[in-house]
C-alpha cells in the first residue's frame, strides 16, 4: 500500500497533508498515512475523466460489460486482502466483509447482464407517416444516453457494496459515464484494494485512462472541488443528512447545476397490526431484534420506529426485554458514528414521555449499547425531535390506535422502506395506511423486516426526501443506471448516422419499442 490516490493509471504524490485509518476496537493509527491530493492532482483526475468521457460513452455496450466483469474477478482475487484490511478498519466480522464482497462483485455482473439485453437503453422509434393530414408526422428515435464524468463518495457502512467499485460506480460505468471516486477516511486501506483491482481491469481492458480513479483527502475540501467543477456531471453519496445536504447545495449553487442523488437519512417505520401481534408476538420480537442489531444497527434500513397497538403490545414488550437485556454490545465503525449514537440515544431517553425499556450491558469504548425505548402516540405526535434517525441499534417503540397511527404515517418524512406485518384479517382494514406508507417509502414490507437489500432489476432502495435527494431514483438494482443518463432524440436522421441502438435494422438484436409496440 501506498497511501496515495489514483490520478487515471498514476499514483498521487505522497505530500500531505495526511490522514491514517483509525482500528476502531483499538482506537490505534494504522499504516500507511494516506495523502491528501494536491488541487493540481484533483484538477488532473477531472481532466482524464473528461477526455476519457467521449471514448468511453462510445464503446459498445458489450466492451463495458467485459469491463464489469473483469473487475469482478480482480475484486474476487483480492478478497482475503480485503477481509483482513476491512476488519481491521471497520470493526466489523470477516463474514460481513466477505458477503460484502460478494455482493459487490454480484452486482458488477448484474450490470454487465444488463447491457448484454439491452433493454435498459430504452430504446423508442416512431416511423415517419409523410402521407398524415394536415402535418405530415416525422421520423424520431431516441434512447438514453450518459451524463458525463460523475463523482461517488464511498460511505461509511459499507467498504465495499457502496464505496470505490460499489452500486454508484458499477451503474455509472455500465451507461458510459467515467467515475471518480472520493475515498472515505475510514477505510482508506480497503478502498486502495478495491481500486488497486480497478485499475488492473481498466488496462486488461484497454479502457481510456481516466475512466476511474480514486482520491483521498476531506470530503469538504477535495470532495467539494469535485462536485464545484464544471466538467463533473453527476454525483452519487451514500451518509449523513448534512453532508448530503451539503452536496445537493453545492451542486445547485454551480453556473450548470447537477444532479446529487445521495442516500441519507431514514428510520423505517415498522408496523405490527393487532391479530399477528396477538399470535406471534414472541416470533416478530425475535424478528425485530435481530433486524435492530444486525451489523451494529449501522445499516440504512434499520427498524428505528415500531408501532405497536394498545393492548396487543404486552407479549412481544416482554419477549423484546428478554432478547435485549441479553445482547452483545458491537463495535461501531468510527468514533464519529459512536459518539453521535450516544448523543442521540441519549437525547431520547431523556425525553419527556420517553421510557428506556430495555438495554443491554454497557458499552466498552467505542462499542454501541442495543436500547429500545417507549412512548405513547400523542408523546410522538407532540415532538418532531422523536423523527431524527438514531443510527445504531436502537429503536423507539410507540403504542396507539390504527387511528393514530394513521397520523402518525402521515406525520412521517420520507423513508427507504415501510414495513407492515399482519394477518389475512388484518390487511382487510390495512388500506388507507397502506396508501399513507407508498406515498412515504420507496420500499413497502409484508410480513418482513426491512434489513437486507436484494441487488436485483426491481429493487427500489430510495425514497422520498430526506431517505434521498430523489425519490425518483434507486441506489441499488440496475434501475440505479437511470440516474446517470439523460433521453436524447433523433429526427429524420439518416440510418447510418443513428446509433446501433436505433438503425432499423437492429443490429444488436435488442428489445426496443417501434411505433407503440415492444419487440
Amino acid at each position: 500500500m501506498l497511501g496515495t490516490s489514483f490520478i487515471g493509471y498514476s499514483r498521487g504524490a505522497s505530500v500531505g497533508p495526511f490522514s491514517s485509518a483509525i482500528n476502531p476496537a483499538t482506537q490505534e493509527a494504522m499504516e500507511p498515512p494516506y495523502a491528501s491530493p494536491t488541487a493540481q492532482e484533483v484538477e488532473t483526475a477531472v481532466q482524464l475523466a473528461a477526455k476519457a468521457f467521449p471514448v468511453y460513452r462510445n464503446l459498445p455496450a458489450a466492451t463495458r460489460a467485459t469491463f464489469l466483469r473483469t473487475i469482478a474477478s480482480e475484486i474476487e482475487a483480492v478478497a482475503d486482502a480485503i477481509a483482513a484490511r476491512g476488519c481491521a478498519e471497520t470493526g466489523l466480522p470477516e463474514a460481513r466483509l466477505r458477503g460484502e464482497t460478494g455482493r459487490t462483485v454480484g452486482q458488477l455482473r448484474l450490470f454487465a447482464s444488463m447491457l448484454d439485453e439491452g433493454s435498459w437503453v430504452d430504446a423508442r422509434i416512431e416511423h415517419a407517416q409523410p402521407e398524415r393530414t394536415p402535418i405530415p408526422k416525422v421520423d424520431i428515435r431516441s434512447m438514453l444516453r450518459p451524463l458525463g464524468p460523475v463523482v461517488v463518495f464511498c460511505a461509511s457502512n459499507f467498504p465495499l457494496a457502496y464505496s470505490v467499485a460499489g452500486g454508484d460506480s458499477a451503474s455509472a460505468l455500465a451507461v458510459g459515464c467515467p467515475v471518480i471516486v472520493k475515498a472515505h477516511s475510514s477505510h482508506p486501506g480497503t478502498s486502495e484494494i478495491v481500486a488497486q483491482a480497478v485499475i488492473k481491469a481498466a488496462q486488461q481492458c484497454g479502457m481510456p485512462e481516466g475512466v476511474f480513479s480514486v482520491l483521498y483527502g476531506s470530503g469538504v475540501t477535495v470532495g467539494g472541488a469535485l462536485v464545484k467543477h464544471p466538467a463533473i456531471k453527476a454525483v452519487g453519496f451514500t451518509g449523513s443528512h448534512k453532508g448530503g445536504r451539503a452536496l445537493m447545495d453545492l451542486a445547485a449553487a454551480r453556473p450548470e447545476p447537477i444532479p446529487v442523488y445521495a442516500e441519507m437519512s431514514s428510520i423505517n417505520p415498522v408496523v405490527m397490526m393487532p391479530e399477528v401481534l396477538a399470535q406471534k408476538a414472541v416470533t416478530l420480537a425475535d424478528g425485530f431484534f435481530q433486524s435492530l442489531t444486525l451489523g451494529v444497527g449501522q445499516f440504512c434500513t434499520n427498524p428505528g420506529l415500531l408501532l405497536l397497538p394498545s393492548g396487543s403490545e404486552a407479549d412481544f414488550i416482554a419477549a423484546l426485554q428478554e432478547k435485549i437485556a441479553t445482547a452483545a454490545t458491537g463495535t461501531m465503525l468510527n468514533a464519529g458514528i459512536c459518539k453521535a449514537y450516544q448523543e442521540a440515544t441519549a437525547a431520547t431517553a431523556a425525553h419527556p414521555g420517553v421510557t428506556t425499556i430495555a438495554s443491554a450491558q454497557a458499552a466498552a469504548a467505542g462499542q454501541a449499547t442495543p436500547t429500545v425505548f417507549l412512548c405513547s402516540a400523542e408523546t410522538f405526535l407532540s415532538s418532531s425531535a422523536l423523527c431524527d434517525e438514531m443510527f445504531g441499534p436502537a429503536s423507539l417503540i410507540i403504542t396507539g390506535t390504527m387511528e393514530q397511527f394513521l397520523t402518525i404515517a402521515e406525520a412521517l418524512e420520507g423513508q427507504l422502506t415501510a414495513s407492515v406485518h399482519g394477518t389475512e384479517g388484518d390487511f382487510a382494514t390495512a388500506g388507507p395506511l397502506l396508501e399513507i406508507l407508498e406515498r412515504k417509502a420507496g420500499r413497502l414490507i409484508f410480513n418482513g423486516f426491512p434489513t437486507g437489500v436484494e441487488v436485483c432489476h426491481s429493487m427500489v432502495h430510495g425514497g422520498p426526501y430526506p431517505s434521498t435527494s430523489d425519490g425518483r431514483s434507486t441506489s441499488v438494482g440496475t434501475m440505479a443506471a437511470f440516474r446517470f443518463t439523460r433521453p436524447v432524440a433523433w429526427q429524420n436522421t439518416p440510418d447510418a448516422l443513428l446509433p446501433d441502438e436505433l438503425k432499423e435494422n437492429n443490429p444488436l438484436g435488442i428489445p426496443r419499442l417501434v411505433d407503440g409496440k415492444h419487440c
